[in-house]
């Protein structure tokens, strides 16, 4: 590898990345997908900075594949991937889909799984998080973060969305729509615990969307109650003669510890393990 090294440094020293180290890194990127028929055709859709983040940040060919694919349905920037990977994204998502709860499945196999039990916001200003206003202000002063915490795949209709159902006016507090799902999606914002006349009034909402504002084209809208937290059993019960796809996730203002992330998805793997035994 020196030998390799120096021949590139005498002869061509205006060759950019052929130190040992880049070569060191070369050959390590051969090793791992040389016989990986699955991702060689997506290999060079990649730049070669997070093709280096991806090898380096994970510990197995699932989390490798995962943000493989993340990166490129996503069109992620190096600094987007790193974000991700810091925040346990890969862990966060395998640990939402292992709720086996009935009604939270059903909602979550209606959309696609494409939303996830918890979302990390650390871009938040917790300190001015007040109040559910405060709170939609500061998404608003950060959407583009917000965006790439949810997925690429929105784009931001308005806040303060006003329906009018009646002689009466309700606002919805973030409207999206999903190219891949397309629909509607509404947010609702709480900064406290979960409950269930929450979903009351989202069906209210996604009622009003799909009669006023959805297109014939368009899929039946769905809605997301964010929350600062949550129980999957009261949950559970309150989607459960629900009509309407709803999500309730939970958020977190600080990055979450990865490596508690990687504990817990250890754990759940090794319990499916067993009872699959």
């Amino acid at each position: 590898m020196e030998n390799v090294a120096d021949f590139f440094s005498e002869n061509y020293p205006d060759l950019k990345g052929f130190t040992r180290r880049g070569l060191y890194r070369m050959k390590q990127f051969y090793e791992i997908y040389k016989d990986d028929e699955k991702v060689s055709t997506l290999l060079t859709q990649l730049s070669w900075s997070n093709h280096l983040k991806i090898i380096s940040g994970s510990k197995s060919k699932e989390e490798r594949e995962f943000y493989i694919n993340l990166a490129i349905n996503e069109n992620l920037t190096h600094r987007e991937l790193v974000r991700q990977m810091d925040s346990g994204y890969y862990e966060r998502y395998m640990l939402s889909n292992s709720n086996n709860l009935p009604a939270i499945q059903r909602v979550k196999q209606e959309m696609h799984n494409l939303f996830m039990d918890s979302y990390v916001l650390e871009f938040i200003d917790a300190p001015k998080l007040g109040n559910e206003r405060e709170f939609q202000k500061s998404i608003l002063g950060n959407l583009k973060n917000f965006i790439l915490e949810i997925g690429k795949d929105f784009s931001f209709i308005g806040n303060e969305y006003r329906v009018q159902i009646g002689n009466h006016d309700y606002y919805i507090d973030l409207l999206f729509y999903h190219r891949g799902l397309s629909c509607l999606v509404a947010f609702e914002l709480k900064i406290g615990e979960f409950k269930p006349e929450y979903i009351g009034k989202m069906n209210l909402y996604l009622e009003a969307l799909d009669r006023e504002v959805k297109k014939q084209t368009e899929n039946p809208s769905v809605g997301v109650i964010l929350c600062a937290t949550k129980d999957d059993e009261v949950v559970e019960f309150a989607l459960s003669r629900s009509l309407s796809p709803t999500m309730v996730s939970e958020y977190t203002l600080k990055l979450i510890d990865k490596n508690l992330l990687q504990r817990k998805l250890k754990e759940y793997i090794d319990i499916a393990g067993e009872t699959n035994e």
